[in-house]
């Protein structure tokens, strides 16, 4: 186990790039994280990491810490776990949705108000905690390019909610990461994710059909998407999974996925596997949103 923050450094991303599956000891490195900063993480699992040394990082919302909600942990509580070997991160004030727009906000100023919400977060947390990783957990897993971009320019990581280990092609702005808790936690899917590769993918592009480039954010036409992937190496059969009906088009260099059907409303993802000849799997993940037909993002 490693901090997210180690695991996040260059050095380690440059590890987790594909051309290092050939290595006969592969170095895994693990980081485990926990969002929101409910109480539960300092009663139930915090003894655990603690009496392990696992070293673990907590994401916390500051106004509801601020606010005294019985249901997140208190600052005295996430100090007693910093000083025992947690990282507290930045998953902002309030838990909004980052990427909605107010009515009539134009993108300057959507971008003034995200911005002084991350920093009233950290600022928070630099001054209850004494940390400040400048590492974020995006409120519901949900980015955007111009959000990434955002983060990027105030120098901080971001992690979303789509699946699959880390790889070279990942921006330090859209990080993956596996679930392993409700219906994501049997112990069975815990050892397949953690020996999950990374798919050797040197681009990742998502257009329409008439060739239009748009991010992870679909606005509410019905215009097909297309998801392709450039492969730096062949892959036996690739199986993918979505909301809606999907096909692929395969070669030893690329992976075309065309989704056929409108993407609901909400939050959705595309998920990829290839088995390696080691009995594991390549695992890559797509997140996409969609807001109403209003523009508006449901709670």
């Amino acid at each position: 186990m490693v901090p997210l923050a180690e695991l996040l450094s260059k050095e380690s991303v440059e590890i987790s790039k594909s051309s290092s599956e050939t290595k006969k000891s592969r170095d895994k490195r693990v980081a485990i994280t926990f969002d929101d900063g409910y109480r539960s993480v300092y009663t139930e699992a915090y003894p655990l990491l603690k009496q392990r040394q696992w070293p673990f990082t907590v994401f916390v919302n500051t106004g509801a810490i601020d606010a005294g909600s019985g249901a997140v942990a208190t600052w005295d509580q996430l100090r007693e776990m910093a000083a025992n070997g947690a990282s507290i991160a930045n998953h902002s004030v309030d838990h909004k949705h980052l990427l909605q727009r107010l009515a009539g906000e134009k993108r300057s100023q959507w971008r003034r108000r995200v911005t002084a919400d991350i920093n009233q977060a950290e600022a928070r947390i630099l001054a209850e905690v004494g940390q400040s990783y400048r590492l974020l957990a995006y409120p519901y897993g949900e980015y955007s390019e111009q959000l990434q971009l955002l983060l990027k320019s105030l120098d901080y990581a971001a992690v979303g909610q789509q699946s699959g280990p880390l790889a070279g092609v990942h921006s330090h702005q859209a990080l993956p990461r596996f679930a392993l808790g409700g219906r994501y936690g049997a112990v069975e899917d815990f050892n397949i994710k953690l020996n999950a590769l990374p798919f050797p993918i040197s681009k990742v592009v998502i257009r329409t059909r008439q060739g239009v480039a748009v991010d992870g954010v679909v606005d509410g036409g019905a215009e097909p998407i297309e998801l392709e992937l450039a492969l730096s190496r062949a892959l036996g059969e690739v199986q993918c999974f979505g909301p809606v009906v999907l096909t692929t088009e395969q070669s030893s260099t690329s992976l075309s996925v065309n989704i056929e059907a409108v993407l609901p409303v909400g939050r959705s993802r595309i998920n990829c596997t290839a088995k390696h000849s080691s009995g594991h799997f390549y695992w890559f993940s797509q997140p996409f949103f969609r807001p109403s037909s209003s523009g508006q993002w449901l709670e």
